[in-house]
Protein backbone atom coordinates (compact mmCIF):
# COMPACT_ATOMS: atom_id res chain seq x y z
CA UNK A 1 0.00 0.00 0.00
CA UNK A 2 1.43 3.41 -0.81
CA UNK A 3 0.99 5.89 1.92
CA UNK A 4 0.78 8.85 -1.08
CA UNK A 5 0.34 9.96 -4.36
CA UNK A 6 1.60 13.01 -6.51
CA UNK A 7 -1.19 13.88 -9.11
CA UNK A 8 -0.54 16.48 -11.25
CA UNK A 9 -3.46 18.10 -12.80
CA UNK A 10 -3.03 18.19 -16.86
CA UNK A 11 -6.48 19.43 -17.91
CA UNK A 12 -8.57 22.38 -16.44
CA UNK A 13 -10.30 22.21 -13.30
CA UNK A 14 -12.21 24.51 -10.67
CA UNK A 15 -10.98 25.00 -7.28
CA UNK A 16 -14.01 23.86 -5.96
CA UNK A 17 -13.30 20.45 -7.30
CA UNK A 18 -10.11 20.53 -6.74
CA UNK A 19 -10.72 21.03 -3.30
CA UNK A 20 -13.40 18.36 -3.27
CA UNK A 21 -10.82 15.87 -4.19
CA UNK A 22 -8.42 16.75 -1.82
CA UNK A 23 -10.87 16.67 1.44
CA UNK A 24 -12.05 13.06 -0.44
CA UNK A 25 -8.78 11.57 -0.56
CA UNK A 26 -6.07 13.46 1.62
CA UNK A 27 -3.31 11.04 1.04
CA UNK A 28 -3.18 13.21 -2.62
CA UNK A 29 -0.40 16.06 -3.45
CA UNK A 30 -2.49 17.80 -5.57
CA UNK A 31 -0.77 19.97 -7.86
CA UNK A 32 -3.07 22.66 -9.34
CA UNK A 33 -1.86 25.01 -11.44
CA UNK A 34 -4.99 27.15 -12.69
CA UNK A 35 -2.78 29.62 -15.10
CA UNK A 36 -1.32 27.13 -16.74
CA UNK A 37 -4.67 25.21 -18.04
CA UNK A 38 -7.19 27.72 -18.61
CA UNK A 39 -10.53 28.21 -17.76
CA UNK A 40 -12.59 25.00 -16.11
CA UNK A 41 -15.99 25.00 -18.08
CA UNK A 42 -18.70 22.31 -18.59
CA UNK A 43 -17.38 22.15 -22.11
CA UNK A 44 -14.82 20.58 -23.82
CA UNK A 45 -11.64 22.82 -24.44
CA UNK A 46 -12.25 23.59 -28.35
CA UNK A 47 -8.41 25.07 -28.86
CA UNK A 48 -5.13 24.25 -26.96
CA UNK A 49 -4.65 26.62 -23.84
CA UNK A 50 -1.76 28.83 -24.87
CA UNK A 51 1.10 28.96 -22.65
CA UNK A 52 4.18 31.30 -23.02
CA UNK A 53 7.53 29.08 -23.63
CA UNK A 54 8.42 29.79 -20.02
CA UNK A 55 4.85 29.01 -18.74
CA UNK A 56 4.86 25.26 -21.15
CA UNK A 57 8.62 24.51 -19.78
CA UNK A 58 6.60 24.77 -16.17
CA UNK A 59 3.91 22.70 -17.24
CA UNK A 60 5.71 20.11 -18.77
CA UNK A 61 8.58 19.84 -15.82
CA UNK A 62 5.41 19.68 -13.33
CA UNK A 63 4.30 16.58 -15.89
CA UNK A 64 7.76 14.77 -15.56
CA UNK A 65 7.16 15.05 -11.43
CA UNK A 66 3.88 13.22 -11.38
CA UNK A 67 2.63 10.02 -10.10
CA UNK A 68 -0.61 10.22 -11.55
CA UNK A 69 -2.23 12.45 -13.87
CA UNK A 70 -5.64 14.26 -13.78
CA UNK A 71 -6.35 14.79 -17.68
CA UNK A 72 -4.43 13.93 -20.89
CA UNK A 73 -2.33 17.02 -21.33
CA UNK A 74 -4.18 19.10 -24.23
CA UNK A 75 -6.31 16.33 -24.60
CA UNK A 76 -3.39 15.39 -27.49
CA UNK A 77 -1.79 12.05 -27.68
CA UNK A 78 1.05 13.67 -28.33
CA UNK A 79 1.64 15.18 -25.37
CA UNK A 80 0.79 12.17 -23.26
CA UNK A 81 3.62 10.12 -25.53
CA UNK A 82 6.13 12.81 -24.99
CA UNK A 83 5.05 12.52 -20.65
CA UNK A 84 5.28 9.15 -20.69
CA UNK A 85 8.69 9.19 -22.31
CA UNK A 86 10.24 11.23 -19.86
CA UNK A 87 8.41 10.26 -16.81
CA UNK A 88 9.26 7.02 -15.95
CA UNK A 89 7.56 7.20 -12.28
CA UNK A 90 3.93 7.81 -14.06
CA UNK A 91 1.62 5.12 -12.94
CA UNK A 92 -1.72 6.04 -13.84
CA UNK A 93 -3.79 8.76 -16.33
CA UNK A 94 -7.49 9.48 -16.02
CA UNK A 95 -8.78 10.78 -19.07
CA UNK A 96 -11.53 12.71 -19.03
CA UNK A 97 -13.67 11.50 -22.02
CA UNK A 98 -15.51 8.50 -21.61
CA UNK A 99 -14.01 7.64 -24.81
CA UNK A 100 -10.62 7.94 -23.53
CA UNK A 101 -8.93 5.38 -24.61
CA UNK A 102 -8.76 7.01 -27.91
CA UNK A 103 -6.58 9.30 -26.69
CA UNK A 104 -4.37 6.70 -24.88
CA UNK A 105 -4.73 5.11 -28.76
CA UNK A 106 -3.66 8.04 -30.23
CA UNK A 107 -0.03 8.50 -28.31
CA UNK A 108 1.27 5.31 -29.73
CA UNK A 109 2.94 3.81 -26.56
CA UNK A 110 5.04 0.99 -26.36
CA UNK A 111 3.61 -2.08 -24.89
CA UNK A 112 6.06 -1.36 -21.55
CA UNK A 113 4.63 1.97 -20.84
CA UNK A 114 1.09 0.46 -21.38
CA UNK A 115 1.61 -2.64 -18.72
CA UNK A 116 3.48 0.35 -16.30
CA UNK A 117 0.97 2.75 -16.55
CA UNK A 118 -3.11 2.23 -15.41
CA UNK A 119 -5.40 3.97 -18.08
CA UNK A 120 -9.31 4.73 -16.98
CA UNK A 121 -11.71 6.98 -18.69
CA UNK A 122 -14.72 9.11 -17.21
CA UNK A 123 -17.27 6.20 -18.40
CA UNK A 124 -20.87 6.70 -17.13
CA UNK A 125 -20.93 10.16 -16.00
CA UNK A 126 -22.17 10.42 -19.42
CA UNK A 127 -24.86 8.19 -19.63
CA UNK A 128 -27.83 9.98 -18.21
CA UNK A 129 -27.34 12.99 -20.75
CA UNK A 130 -26.85 11.05 -23.82
CA UNK A 131 -29.61 8.55 -23.15
CA UNK A 132 -31.73 11.36 -22.76
CA UNK A 133 -30.34 12.35 -26.24
CA UNK A 134 -31.43 9.10 -27.27
CA UNK A 135 -34.70 9.42 -26.15
CA UNK A 136 -35.07 12.02 -27.78
CA UNK A 137 -34.13 10.99 -31.05
CA UNK A 138 -36.19 7.79 -30.92
CA UNK A 139 -39.29 9.90 -29.74
CA UNK A 140 -38.15 12.77 -32.54
CA UNK A 141 -38.64 9.88 -35.27
CA UNK A 142 -42.05 8.24 -34.05
CA UNK A 143 -43.76 11.93 -33.51
CA UNK A 144 -42.49 12.87 -37.07
CA UNK A 145 -40.41 15.57 -36.23
CA UNK A 146 -39.52 16.26 -39.82
CA UNK A 147 -42.42 16.43 -41.40
CA UNK A 148 -43.81 18.63 -38.60
CA UNK A 149 -40.84 21.34 -38.79
CA UNK A 150 -40.97 21.32 -42.64
CA UNK A 151 -44.59 21.98 -42.94
CA UNK A 152 -44.05 24.84 -40.39
CA UNK A 153 -41.25 26.61 -42.35
CA UNK A 154 -43.83 26.67 -45.09
CA UNK A 155 -46.61 27.90 -42.83
CA UNK A 156 -48.60 25.15 -43.98
CA UNK A 157 -51.29 23.30 -42.23
CA UNK A 158 -50.53 19.75 -42.88
CA UNK A 159 -52.24 16.88 -43.00
CA UNK A 160 -52.54 14.67 -40.36
CA UNK A 161 -50.07 11.54 -40.28
CA UNK A 162 -50.14 8.58 -37.84
CA UNK A 163 -47.50 8.65 -35.19
CA UNK A 164 -45.53 6.03 -33.53
CA UNK A 165 -46.44 4.94 -30.09
CA UNK A 166 -44.20 3.49 -27.49
CA UNK A 167 -45.95 0.15 -26.89
CA UNK A 168 -46.12 -0.85 -30.43
CA UNK A 169 -42.61 0.21 -31.14
CA UNK A 170 -39.37 -1.85 -30.80
CA UNK A 171 -35.57 -0.05 -30.05
CA UNK A 172 -32.77 -1.91 -30.86
CA UNK A 173 -30.00 -0.78 -28.28
CA UNK A 174 -27.00 -1.49 -29.76
CA UNK A 175 -23.95 -1.78 -27.33
CA UNK A 176 -25.01 -1.92 -23.37
CA UNK A 177 -22.29 -0.43 -21.66
CA UNK A 178 -23.26 2.30 -18.92
CA UNK A 179 -24.77 4.65 -21.80
CA UNK A 180 -26.74 1.52 -23.67
CA UNK A 181 -28.21 0.21 -19.86
CA UNK A 182 -29.40 3.34 -19.62
CA UNK A 183 -31.18 4.17 -23.19
CA UNK A 184 -32.63 0.38 -22.10
CA UNK A 185 -34.09 1.16 -18.84
CA UNK A 186 -35.49 4.54 -19.82
CA UNK A 187 -37.12 3.10 -22.72
CA UNK A 188 -38.44 0.75 -20.87
CA UNK A 189 -39.83 2.45 -18.36
CA UNK A 190 -42.06 4.20 -21.46
CA UNK A 191 -43.10 0.81 -22.85
CA UNK A 192 -41.01 0.24 -25.90
CA UNK A 193 -40.04 -3.70 -26.58
CA UNK A 194 -36.32 -3.31 -26.00
CA UNK A 195 -33.91 -5.88 -27.91
CA UNK A 196 -30.42 -5.45 -26.96
CA UNK A 197 -27.46 -6.18 -28.97
CA UNK A 198 -24.38 -6.90 -27.22
CA UNK A 199 -21.07 -9.02 -28.21
CA UNK A 200 -21.68 -11.17 -25.09
CA UNK A 201 -24.36 -12.48 -23.01
CA UNK A 202 -25.63 -10.18 -20.22
CA UNK A 203 -28.35 -9.18 -17.72
CA UNK A 204 -29.65 -5.43 -18.51
CA UNK A 205 -32.75 -4.31 -16.52
CA UNK A 206 -35.48 -2.98 -19.59
CA UNK A 207 -34.14 -5.32 -21.71
CA UNK A 208 -36.28 -7.72 -23.35
CA UNK A 209 -34.40 -9.18 -25.86
CA UNK A 210 -30.60 -10.25 -26.57
CA UNK A 211 -29.02 -10.43 -29.43
CA UNK A 212 -25.46 -11.11 -30.63
CA UNK A 213 -23.68 -8.59 -32.67
CA UNK A 214 -23.90 -11.12 -35.48
CA UNK A 215 -27.28 -10.50 -35.08
CA UNK A 216 -27.37 -7.08 -35.90
CA UNK A 217 -28.75 -7.23 -39.27
CA UNK A 218 -31.40 -8.87 -37.94
CA UNK A 219 -32.27 -6.41 -35.03
CA UNK A 220 -32.61 -3.64 -37.34
CA UNK A 221 -35.16 -5.64 -39.79
CA UNK A 222 -37.58 -6.02 -36.33
CA UNK A 223 -36.40 -2.53 -35.09
CA UNK A 224 -38.40 0.74 -35.67
CA UNK A 225 -35.40 2.71 -33.78
CA UNK A 226 -32.14 1.10 -33.74
CA UNK A 227 -29.80 3.31 -31.21
CA UNK A 228 -25.88 3.18 -31.62
CA UNK A 229 -24.68 3.18 -27.53
CA UNK A 230 -20.81 1.53 -28.94
CA UNK A 231 -17.43 3.01 -28.37
CA UNK A 232 -14.91 3.45 -31.32
CA UNK A 233 -12.76 0.04 -31.63
CA UNK A 234 -11.30 -1.67 -34.50
CA UNK A 235 -14.38 -4.51 -33.36
CA UNK A 236 -16.98 -1.85 -33.90
CA UNK A 237 -15.88 -0.18 -36.95
CA UNK A 238 -19.04 0.74 -39.49
CA UNK A 239 -20.73 -2.27 -37.84
CA UNK A 240 -23.68 -0.71 -38.91
CA UNK A 241 -22.72 -0.86 -42.37
CA UNK A 242 -24.51 -1.67 -45.76
CA UNK A 243 -25.81 -5.37 -44.76
CA UNK A 244 -27.49 -4.12 -41.27
CA UNK A 245 -28.74 -1.28 -43.21
CA UNK A 246 -29.90 -2.95 -46.26
CA UNK A 247 -32.05 -4.96 -44.36
CA UNK A 248 -33.38 -2.19 -41.50
CA UNK A 249 -37.40 -1.93 -41.50
CA UNK A 250 -38.39 0.60 -43.59
CA UNK A 251 -38.90 4.14 -42.31
CA UNK A 252 -36.90 3.19 -38.66
CA UNK A 253 -35.28 5.76 -37.33
CA UNK A 254 -31.37 5.43 -36.38
CA UNK A 255 -29.85 7.14 -33.52
CA UNK A 256 -26.05 7.28 -32.55
CA UNK A 257 -24.52 8.68 -28.99
CA UNK A 258 -21.50 6.43 -29.13
CA UNK A 259 -19.05 7.19 -31.70
CA UNK A 260 -18.80 7.87 -35.49
CA UNK A 261 -16.85 5.46 -36.83
CA UNK A 262 -19.24 2.40 -35.64
CA UNK A 263 -21.65 3.81 -38.65
CA UNK A 264 -20.95 3.52 -42.30
CA UNK A 265 -21.51 7.27 -42.65
CA UNK A 266 -22.21 6.70 -46.79
CA UNK A 267 -24.46 3.75 -46.60
CA UNK A 268 -26.44 5.64 -44.16
CA UNK A 269 -26.66 9.11 -46.58
CA UNK A 270 -27.78 6.32 -49.04
CA UNK A 271 -30.47 4.82 -46.69
CA UNK A 272 -31.64 8.30 -45.79
CA UNK A 273 -32.01 9.26 -49.45
CA UNK A 274 -33.69 6.00 -50.51
CA UNK A 275 -36.22 6.11 -46.96
CA UNK A 276 -34.59 3.24 -46.07
CA UNK A 277 -34.03 4.91 -42.70
CA UNK A 278 -36.60 7.81 -42.03
CA UNK A 279 -35.15 9.79 -39.34
CA UNK A 280 -31.18 9.90 -38.01
CA UNK A 281 -30.59 11.80 -34.91
CA UNK A 282 -26.47 12.00 -35.13
CA UNK A 283 -24.58 13.13 -31.94
CA UNK A 284 -20.85 11.99 -33.23
CA UNK A 285 -20.00 11.87 -36.77
CA UNK A 286 -17.30 10.24 -38.63
CA UNK A 287 -14.93 12.84 -39.07
CA UNK A 288 -15.12 15.99 -36.34
CA UNK A 289 -16.38 18.83 -37.46
CA UNK A 290 -18.62 17.28 -39.88
CA UNK A 291 -17.27 18.74 -43.39
CA UNK A 292 -19.11 21.68 -44.44
CA UNK A 293 -19.53 19.35 -47.62
CA UNK A 294 -21.10 16.01 -45.88
CA UNK A 295 -24.63 15.42 -47.53
CA UNK A 296 -25.77 14.80 -44.18
CA UNK A 297 -25.93 18.88 -43.45
CA UNK A 298 -28.62 19.47 -45.88
CA UNK A 299 -31.05 16.42 -45.74
CA UNK A 300 -33.85 17.04 -44.12
CA UNK A 301 -34.60 14.18 -42.40
CA UNK A 302 -31.49 14.09 -39.92
CA UNK A 303 -30.90 15.75 -37.15
CA UNK A 304 -27.13 16.94 -36.10
CA UNK A 305 -26.11 18.00 -32.93
CA UNK A 306 -22.17 18.73 -32.34
CA UNK A 307 -21.07 16.46 -29.95
CA UNK A 308 -22.77 17.98 -27.51
CA UNK A 309 -25.32 15.37 -25.84
CA UNK A 310 -23.28 14.52 -23.07
CA UNK A 311 -22.89 17.89 -21.98
CA UNK A 312 -24.22 19.15 -18.36
CA UNK A 313 -23.01 21.51 -15.82
CA UNK A 314 -22.97 18.36 -13.27
CA UNK A 315 -19.89 17.00 -15.78
CA UNK A 316 -17.02 18.43 -14.24
CA UNK A 317 -17.82 17.65 -11.10
CA UNK A 318 -19.25 14.13 -11.61
CA UNK A 319 -15.68 13.36 -13.27
CA UNK A 320 -13.73 14.92 -10.12
CA UNK A 321 -15.84 12.57 -7.63
CA UNK A 322 -14.93 9.62 -10.20
CA UNK A 323 -11.04 10.49 -9.93
CA UNK A 324 -11.02 10.83 -6.06
CA UNK A 325 -12.96 7.28 -5.74
CA UNK A 326 -10.20 5.98 -8.23
CA UNK A 327 -7.63 7.50 -6.30
CA UNK A 328 -8.59 5.74 -3.20
CA UNK A 329 -9.20 2.37 -4.59
CA UNK A 330 -5.15 2.95 -6.17
CA UNK A 331 -3.64 3.87 -3.10
CA UNK A 332 -5.56 1.14 -1.28
CA UNK A 333 -4.65 -1.26 -3.97
CA UNK A 334 -8.26 -1.97 -4.89
CA UNK A 335 -9.17 -2.66 -8.80
CA UNK A 336 -9.20 0.52 -10.83
CA UNK A 337 -13.15 1.63 -12.12
CA UNK A 338 -13.22 2.16 -15.82
CA UNK A 339 -10.03 0.43 -16.42
CA UNK A 340 -8.85 1.11 -20.24
CA UNK A 341 -8.51 -1.98 -22.50
CA UNK A 342 -4.97 -1.25 -24.05
CA UNK A 343 -5.64 -4.26 -27.03
CA UNK A 344 -8.94 -2.22 -27.82
CA UNK A 345 -8.41 1.26 -26.59
CA UNK A 346 -11.83 1.08 -24.84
Amino acid sequence: MTDRLRVVVATPLSAGDAAMIREREPRLDLVHEPALLGAPSPLPARARHERTPEEQARFEALLDTAEALYGVPDQSGRALARTVAANPGLRWVHTIPAGGGQQVRAAGLASEALERIAFTTSAGVHAEPLAEFALFGVLAGAKLLPYLLEAQREGRWAPSRLMGLAPDMTVAVVGLGSIGRSVARKLSLLGYHVLGVHRRPVEVPGVAELLGVERLAEAAARADAVVMCLPGTVRTERMLGAEALAAIKPGATVVNVGRGTTIDEPALVEALRDGRVGFAALDVMQLEPLPADSPLWGMPNVLISPHTAARSVHEPRLVAELFAENARRLLDEEPLLNRVDTEEFY
